[in-house]
């Protein structure tokens, strides 16, 4: 485990932040803490209760309480790193995205964005101040990885390529049974930074387009079960993948997310 640079800003388009938004601010708390060690310290209330998960100090993630009436999809959103939200919410709309909310003041914190890609998937777009982001980098509890799952990766590609300059590259030899559709790595200054993953006629009418955030974990299969008995549900059983031994699954609300032990 590794502490991010707490000096510099991370490079624009890069995966910076991971922010879940729930209906029950306090039963989910218990369920992270539970399943990663999370503590919480409060953060930013201009669009109501937040907390930033920590692990050993740092902080790792975001959960906030959508208001009463609101009945919104529950899901984990990746937040992309700029310098200049605003420059980048209408690039955002001029290449076929939405810009849902803002971008806005979140206090001393920074400047925030909530976008989505022309294919409907929910991300954000954070310009950083006080607050850069995730603070550790590996290590059981904290977010590693961040891959859009996608009907295809020609059009979104193209997308993302544009408004924040990724290096989209065609993945070579894919060697997963289950990844039998196809990929690309998204990369900035030469450095695989995220993914887009097209599995076609397999995406989930449930859920359509959507970011997914990794989580490591020191057994995979270990925190499957855990999440089971935490409340939560298993959408695909531990196997084998790329980045190591992975399970998608869901926490009590709903919210999906993936369980990655890494390899070495």
């Amino acid at each position: 485990m590794t502490e991010a640079s707490e000096a510099t800003r991370r490079t624009p388009g890069t995966p910076c932040w991971a922010s879940l938004m729930v209906h029950g601010l306090g039963t989910t708390e218990e369920f992270y803490a539970d399943l990663f060690g999370w503590e919480y310290e409060p953060g930013p209330e201009q669009l109501g209760p937040y907390v930033r998960a920590m692990l050993d100090g740092r902080e790792v993630a975001g959960i906030g309480e959508m208001p009463p009436d609101r009945q919104l999809p529950v899901a984990w959103t990746t937040y992309l790193a700029t310098d200049d939200a605003d420059a980048t919410a209408e690039s955002v709309r001029s290449c076929g995205g939405t810009v849902a909310v803002g971008p806005l003041d979140a206090g001393v914190a920074g400047r925030v964005a909530i976008c989505s890609d022309p294919l409907g998937a929910i991300f954000g777009l954070w310009q950083a101040a006080s607050h850069l982001g995730t603070r550790l980098a590996g290590g059981p509890g904290t977010p590693v990885w961040h891959e859009l799952v996608t009907q295809d990766t020609s059009t979104v590609g193209k997308f993302y390529e544009h408004v924040f300059g990724h290096e989209a590259r065609a993945h070579a030899g894919a060697g997963d049974a289950a990844d039998e559709f196809d990929y690309l790595t998204l990369c900035l200054e030469d450095r695989p930074v995220a993914a887009v993953h097209g599995v076609g006629r397999s995406l989930p009418h449930d859920r359509g387009p959507h970011w997914m955030t990794y989580f490591e974990v020191e057994d995979t299969d270990a925190a499957a079960a855990r999440v089971q008995q935490l409340g939560g549900g298993i959408v695909q059983p531990p196997r084998e993948g790329l980045s190591g031994r992975l399970a998608v699954v869901t926490d009590p609300e709903g919210a999906v997310f993936t369980l990655v032990r890494g390899r070495g």
